[in-house]
């Protein structure tokens, strides 16, 4: 049973990280056990002259630029007793390992088997429906962290152990949800030592509506690409951005026809890493009606296709 806590006005950042890791001290541990990735490539890389570099890049740019979310880290490592170093890899990811050297990556690790979306906006539903996949790592450590800020503000995350709310998908008293997508950038694409992932959908649940969640998302100067599904409760508007390094950023806005999203750029022209799981989600999600809602959450549990199946249940 998923695992949901609340926390209501923190004096700060570092309190609020160490008040989930306090929590969810034996996920997190677990998980940084259990992560192969962490422990056999992320770890021994940093040990290296180029992997320390990266990572003090990594660390100056986005304590900089997010001072509140670099101390919630702090603070969970803390609360959890784990070494700030692995808090720090597991947010840091998506942005060290196109810089391991001959890595052996999961095809999920870089953009090719991770969480699909359908989305759509019609005159009887507005409908954004998210199937979250990743790592088997995280199988069994992940919870929820709904949080009220001093502003009034509040959001709930759904939160892998150790990571910042939320790499995954969250939404906000604001009427302003969302869930994410990762997509594959060829190697040149990515910058080093730029903006974190996770510390712009961090950021996202506390924007105050979709322009500013766009702001926050165009302005933030990103290592890798991402895509966002933005969900506007209010106004029933739905967009698609797909960003990449260097603030480049394409926005699609979703209407009548199914809108089905997995782990490739479909509209923003970056060179990409082809993965047949995403090329044959996408395929089979075309032969598939998603004109109600029933048909919707059946194309994400879909697995006719063995070899790509939308729903995943390997490892």
């Amino acid at each position: 049973m998923l695992e949901v806590f609340d926390i209501t006005q923190c004096e700060d950042g570092y309190q609020m990280g160490y008040l989930i890791g306090q929590r969810f001290s034996d996920l997190i541990r677990s998980r940084v056990a259990r992560d192969l990735i962490l422990q056999e490539q992320l770890l021994p890389f940093v040990e290296t002259p180029p992997g320390q570099e990266l990572v003090g890049a990594l660390s100056a740019a986005n304590k900089h630029a997010f001072p509140r979310y670099w101390d919630e880290m702090l603070g969970m490592a803390d609360g959890s007793g784990v070494p700030f170093l692995n808090i720090k890899l597991l947010n840091f990811r998506k942005e060290v390992l196109p810089f391991v050297p001959m890595q052996v990556v999961p095809p999920e690790e870089v953009g090719g088997e991770d969480c699909s979306d359908v989305l759509v906006v019609n005159d009887s539903m507005a409908i954004a429906a998210h199937n979250e996949d990743a790592n088997v790592a995280l199988v069994g450590h992940t919870y929820l962290v709904r949080m009220t800020l001093e502003n009034g503000l509040s959001f709930t995350a759904y939160t892998y152990a150790g990571e910042l709310p939320s790499c995954a998908f969250g939404f906000n008293s604001n009427g302003l949800a969302f869930t994410l997508n990762a997509v594959p950038p060829a190697d040149t694409e990515i910058m080093a030592g730029g903006i974190c992932r996770n510390f712009i959908s961090r950021d996202l649940l506390e924007a105050t509506g979709l322009e500013d969640a766009l702001i926050r998302i165009s302005s933030a100067n990103a290592s890798v690409g991402h895509s966002y599904n933005l969900v506007d409760v209010r106004n029933r508007k739905l967009l698609n951005v797909e960003t990449a390094s260097g603030n480049r950023i394409s926005i699609h806005e979703v209407g009548p026809t199914p809108f089905f999203h997995a782990n490739m750029y479909l509209h923003l022209q970056v060179q990409q890493v082809q993965n047949e799981s995403s090329l044959g989600r996408q395929r089979r999600a075309a032969q598939l009606s998603s004109t109600s809602k029933a048909e919707i959450l059946s194309v994400l549990g879909d697995s006719a296709d063995e070899k790509c199946p939308i729903y995943m249940t390997g490892t």
